[in-house]
C-alpha cells in the first residue's frame, strides 16, 4: 500500500504523518510507504500505485479539485481524503467522489474513524475472489463484481468485464463475499451495494443494465444496509 500526501504546508504534511504514524502503531498495522508532495504537479508525475491520497485544495499551480479529478481519472479506485479549512470547496470534491473531507486542524479520534473506513474499502477493492466455472478458474475483484444470479439450476457471475457461469452454489458466493458491501435481495440474487443505480420495493437496477428482484419482505433491511453503505462511503 502506498500513501500519498499532498499540502504545500509542511507543518500540515507533519501532522498527517504523525497521526498515519499513531494510527498504524495502534492498530499493530504494517506502515505503508508514505510520499509526501507540496505540489499537484509533482504528485501527478509520480509513477507509483496510489492507493490513498490525502489532497490539500489551495496550493500553488493545480489546486487540489484539479488533481483529484485528474487522479480518479487515471485510477478510479484512487481513496482520496480532502484536508482543508475551506468548507466551500465541498460541492466540488463531491463530484469525482471524494471518501473523506477533514477540516483542518485534523481532529484524531475522527481521523482514526475514517482511517480505519478507508483500509475497509482498500482491502475490499483490492479483494481478489475465484470464479470458478466449467473451462477454468477467473480472478475478479470484488468491487467489479456487479450480481450473482441463480437462474435455471444455474449460477452466473455478473461482473464489469465480463459474465461467467460458476460452478458454485449461491451458498458458496453468500459465504465469500464481502458481507459490508454485498446482499442478497431474493433467493435468486445478491448485488454488490456499489452498483446500485435505483431500485424500488420490488426491483434493484444495477450497472451493466442488470436488473435483479427484491423480496418485499426483505425491502427495509435491505434499504437500511443501502444507507449504511452510502453513509459509509461519506
Amino acid at each position: 500500500m502506498r500513501i500519498l500526501i499532498c499540502d504545500d504546508d509542511p507543518l500540515a504534511i507533519e501532522q498527517i504523518n504523525k497521526n498515519l504514524e499513531y494510527f498504524f502503531t495502534y492498530k499493530h498495522i504494517k506502515y505503508p510507504e508514505i510520499i509526501s508532495f507540496t505540489n499537484g504537479e509533482a504528485l501527478l508525475k509520480d509513477t507509483g500505485d496510489k492507493n490513498i491520497v490525502f489532497l490539500d485544495i489551495e496550493m500553488p499551480g493545480m489546486n487540489g479539485i484539479y488533481v483529484g479529478n485528474e487522479l480518479k481519472k487515471s485510477n478510479p479506485a484512487v481513496i482520496i481524503f480532502i484536508v482543508t479549512s475551506y468548507s466551500e470547496y465541498l460541492d466540488e470534491a463531491m463530484r469525482f467522489h471524494v471518501f473523506r473531507y477533514l477540516s483542518k486542524p485534523l481532529e484524531r479520534q475522527r481521523f482514526f474513524r475514517n482511517m480505519q473506513d478507508a483500509l475497509n474499502l482498500y482491502h475490499t477493492s483490492t479483494l481478489l475472489i475465484p470464479v470458478e466455472t466449467k473451462n477454468g478458474v477467473h480472478a475478479a475483484s470484488a468491487t467489479d463484481i456487479i450480481a450473482i444470479e441463480a437462474a435455471d439450476h444455474k449460477v452466473f457471475v455478473y461482473t464489469t468485464q465480463k459474465n461467467y457461469e460458476s460452478v458454485r452454489n449461491m451458498t458458496y458466493w453468500l459465504d465469500t463475499l464481502p458481507k459490508s458491501c454485498f446482499f442478497q435481495t431474493h433467493r435468486s440474487f445478491i448485488v454488490n451495494l456499489g452498483h446500485i443505480t435505483d431500485f424500488d420495493h420490488t426491483l434493484i437496477h444495477l450497472t451493466n443494465q442488470i436488473t435483479a428482484y427484491l423480496t418485499r419482505r426483505k425491502y427495509s433491511a435491505f434499504k437500511d444496509a443501502y444507507l449504511l453503505y452510502l453513509e459509509s462511503m461519506r
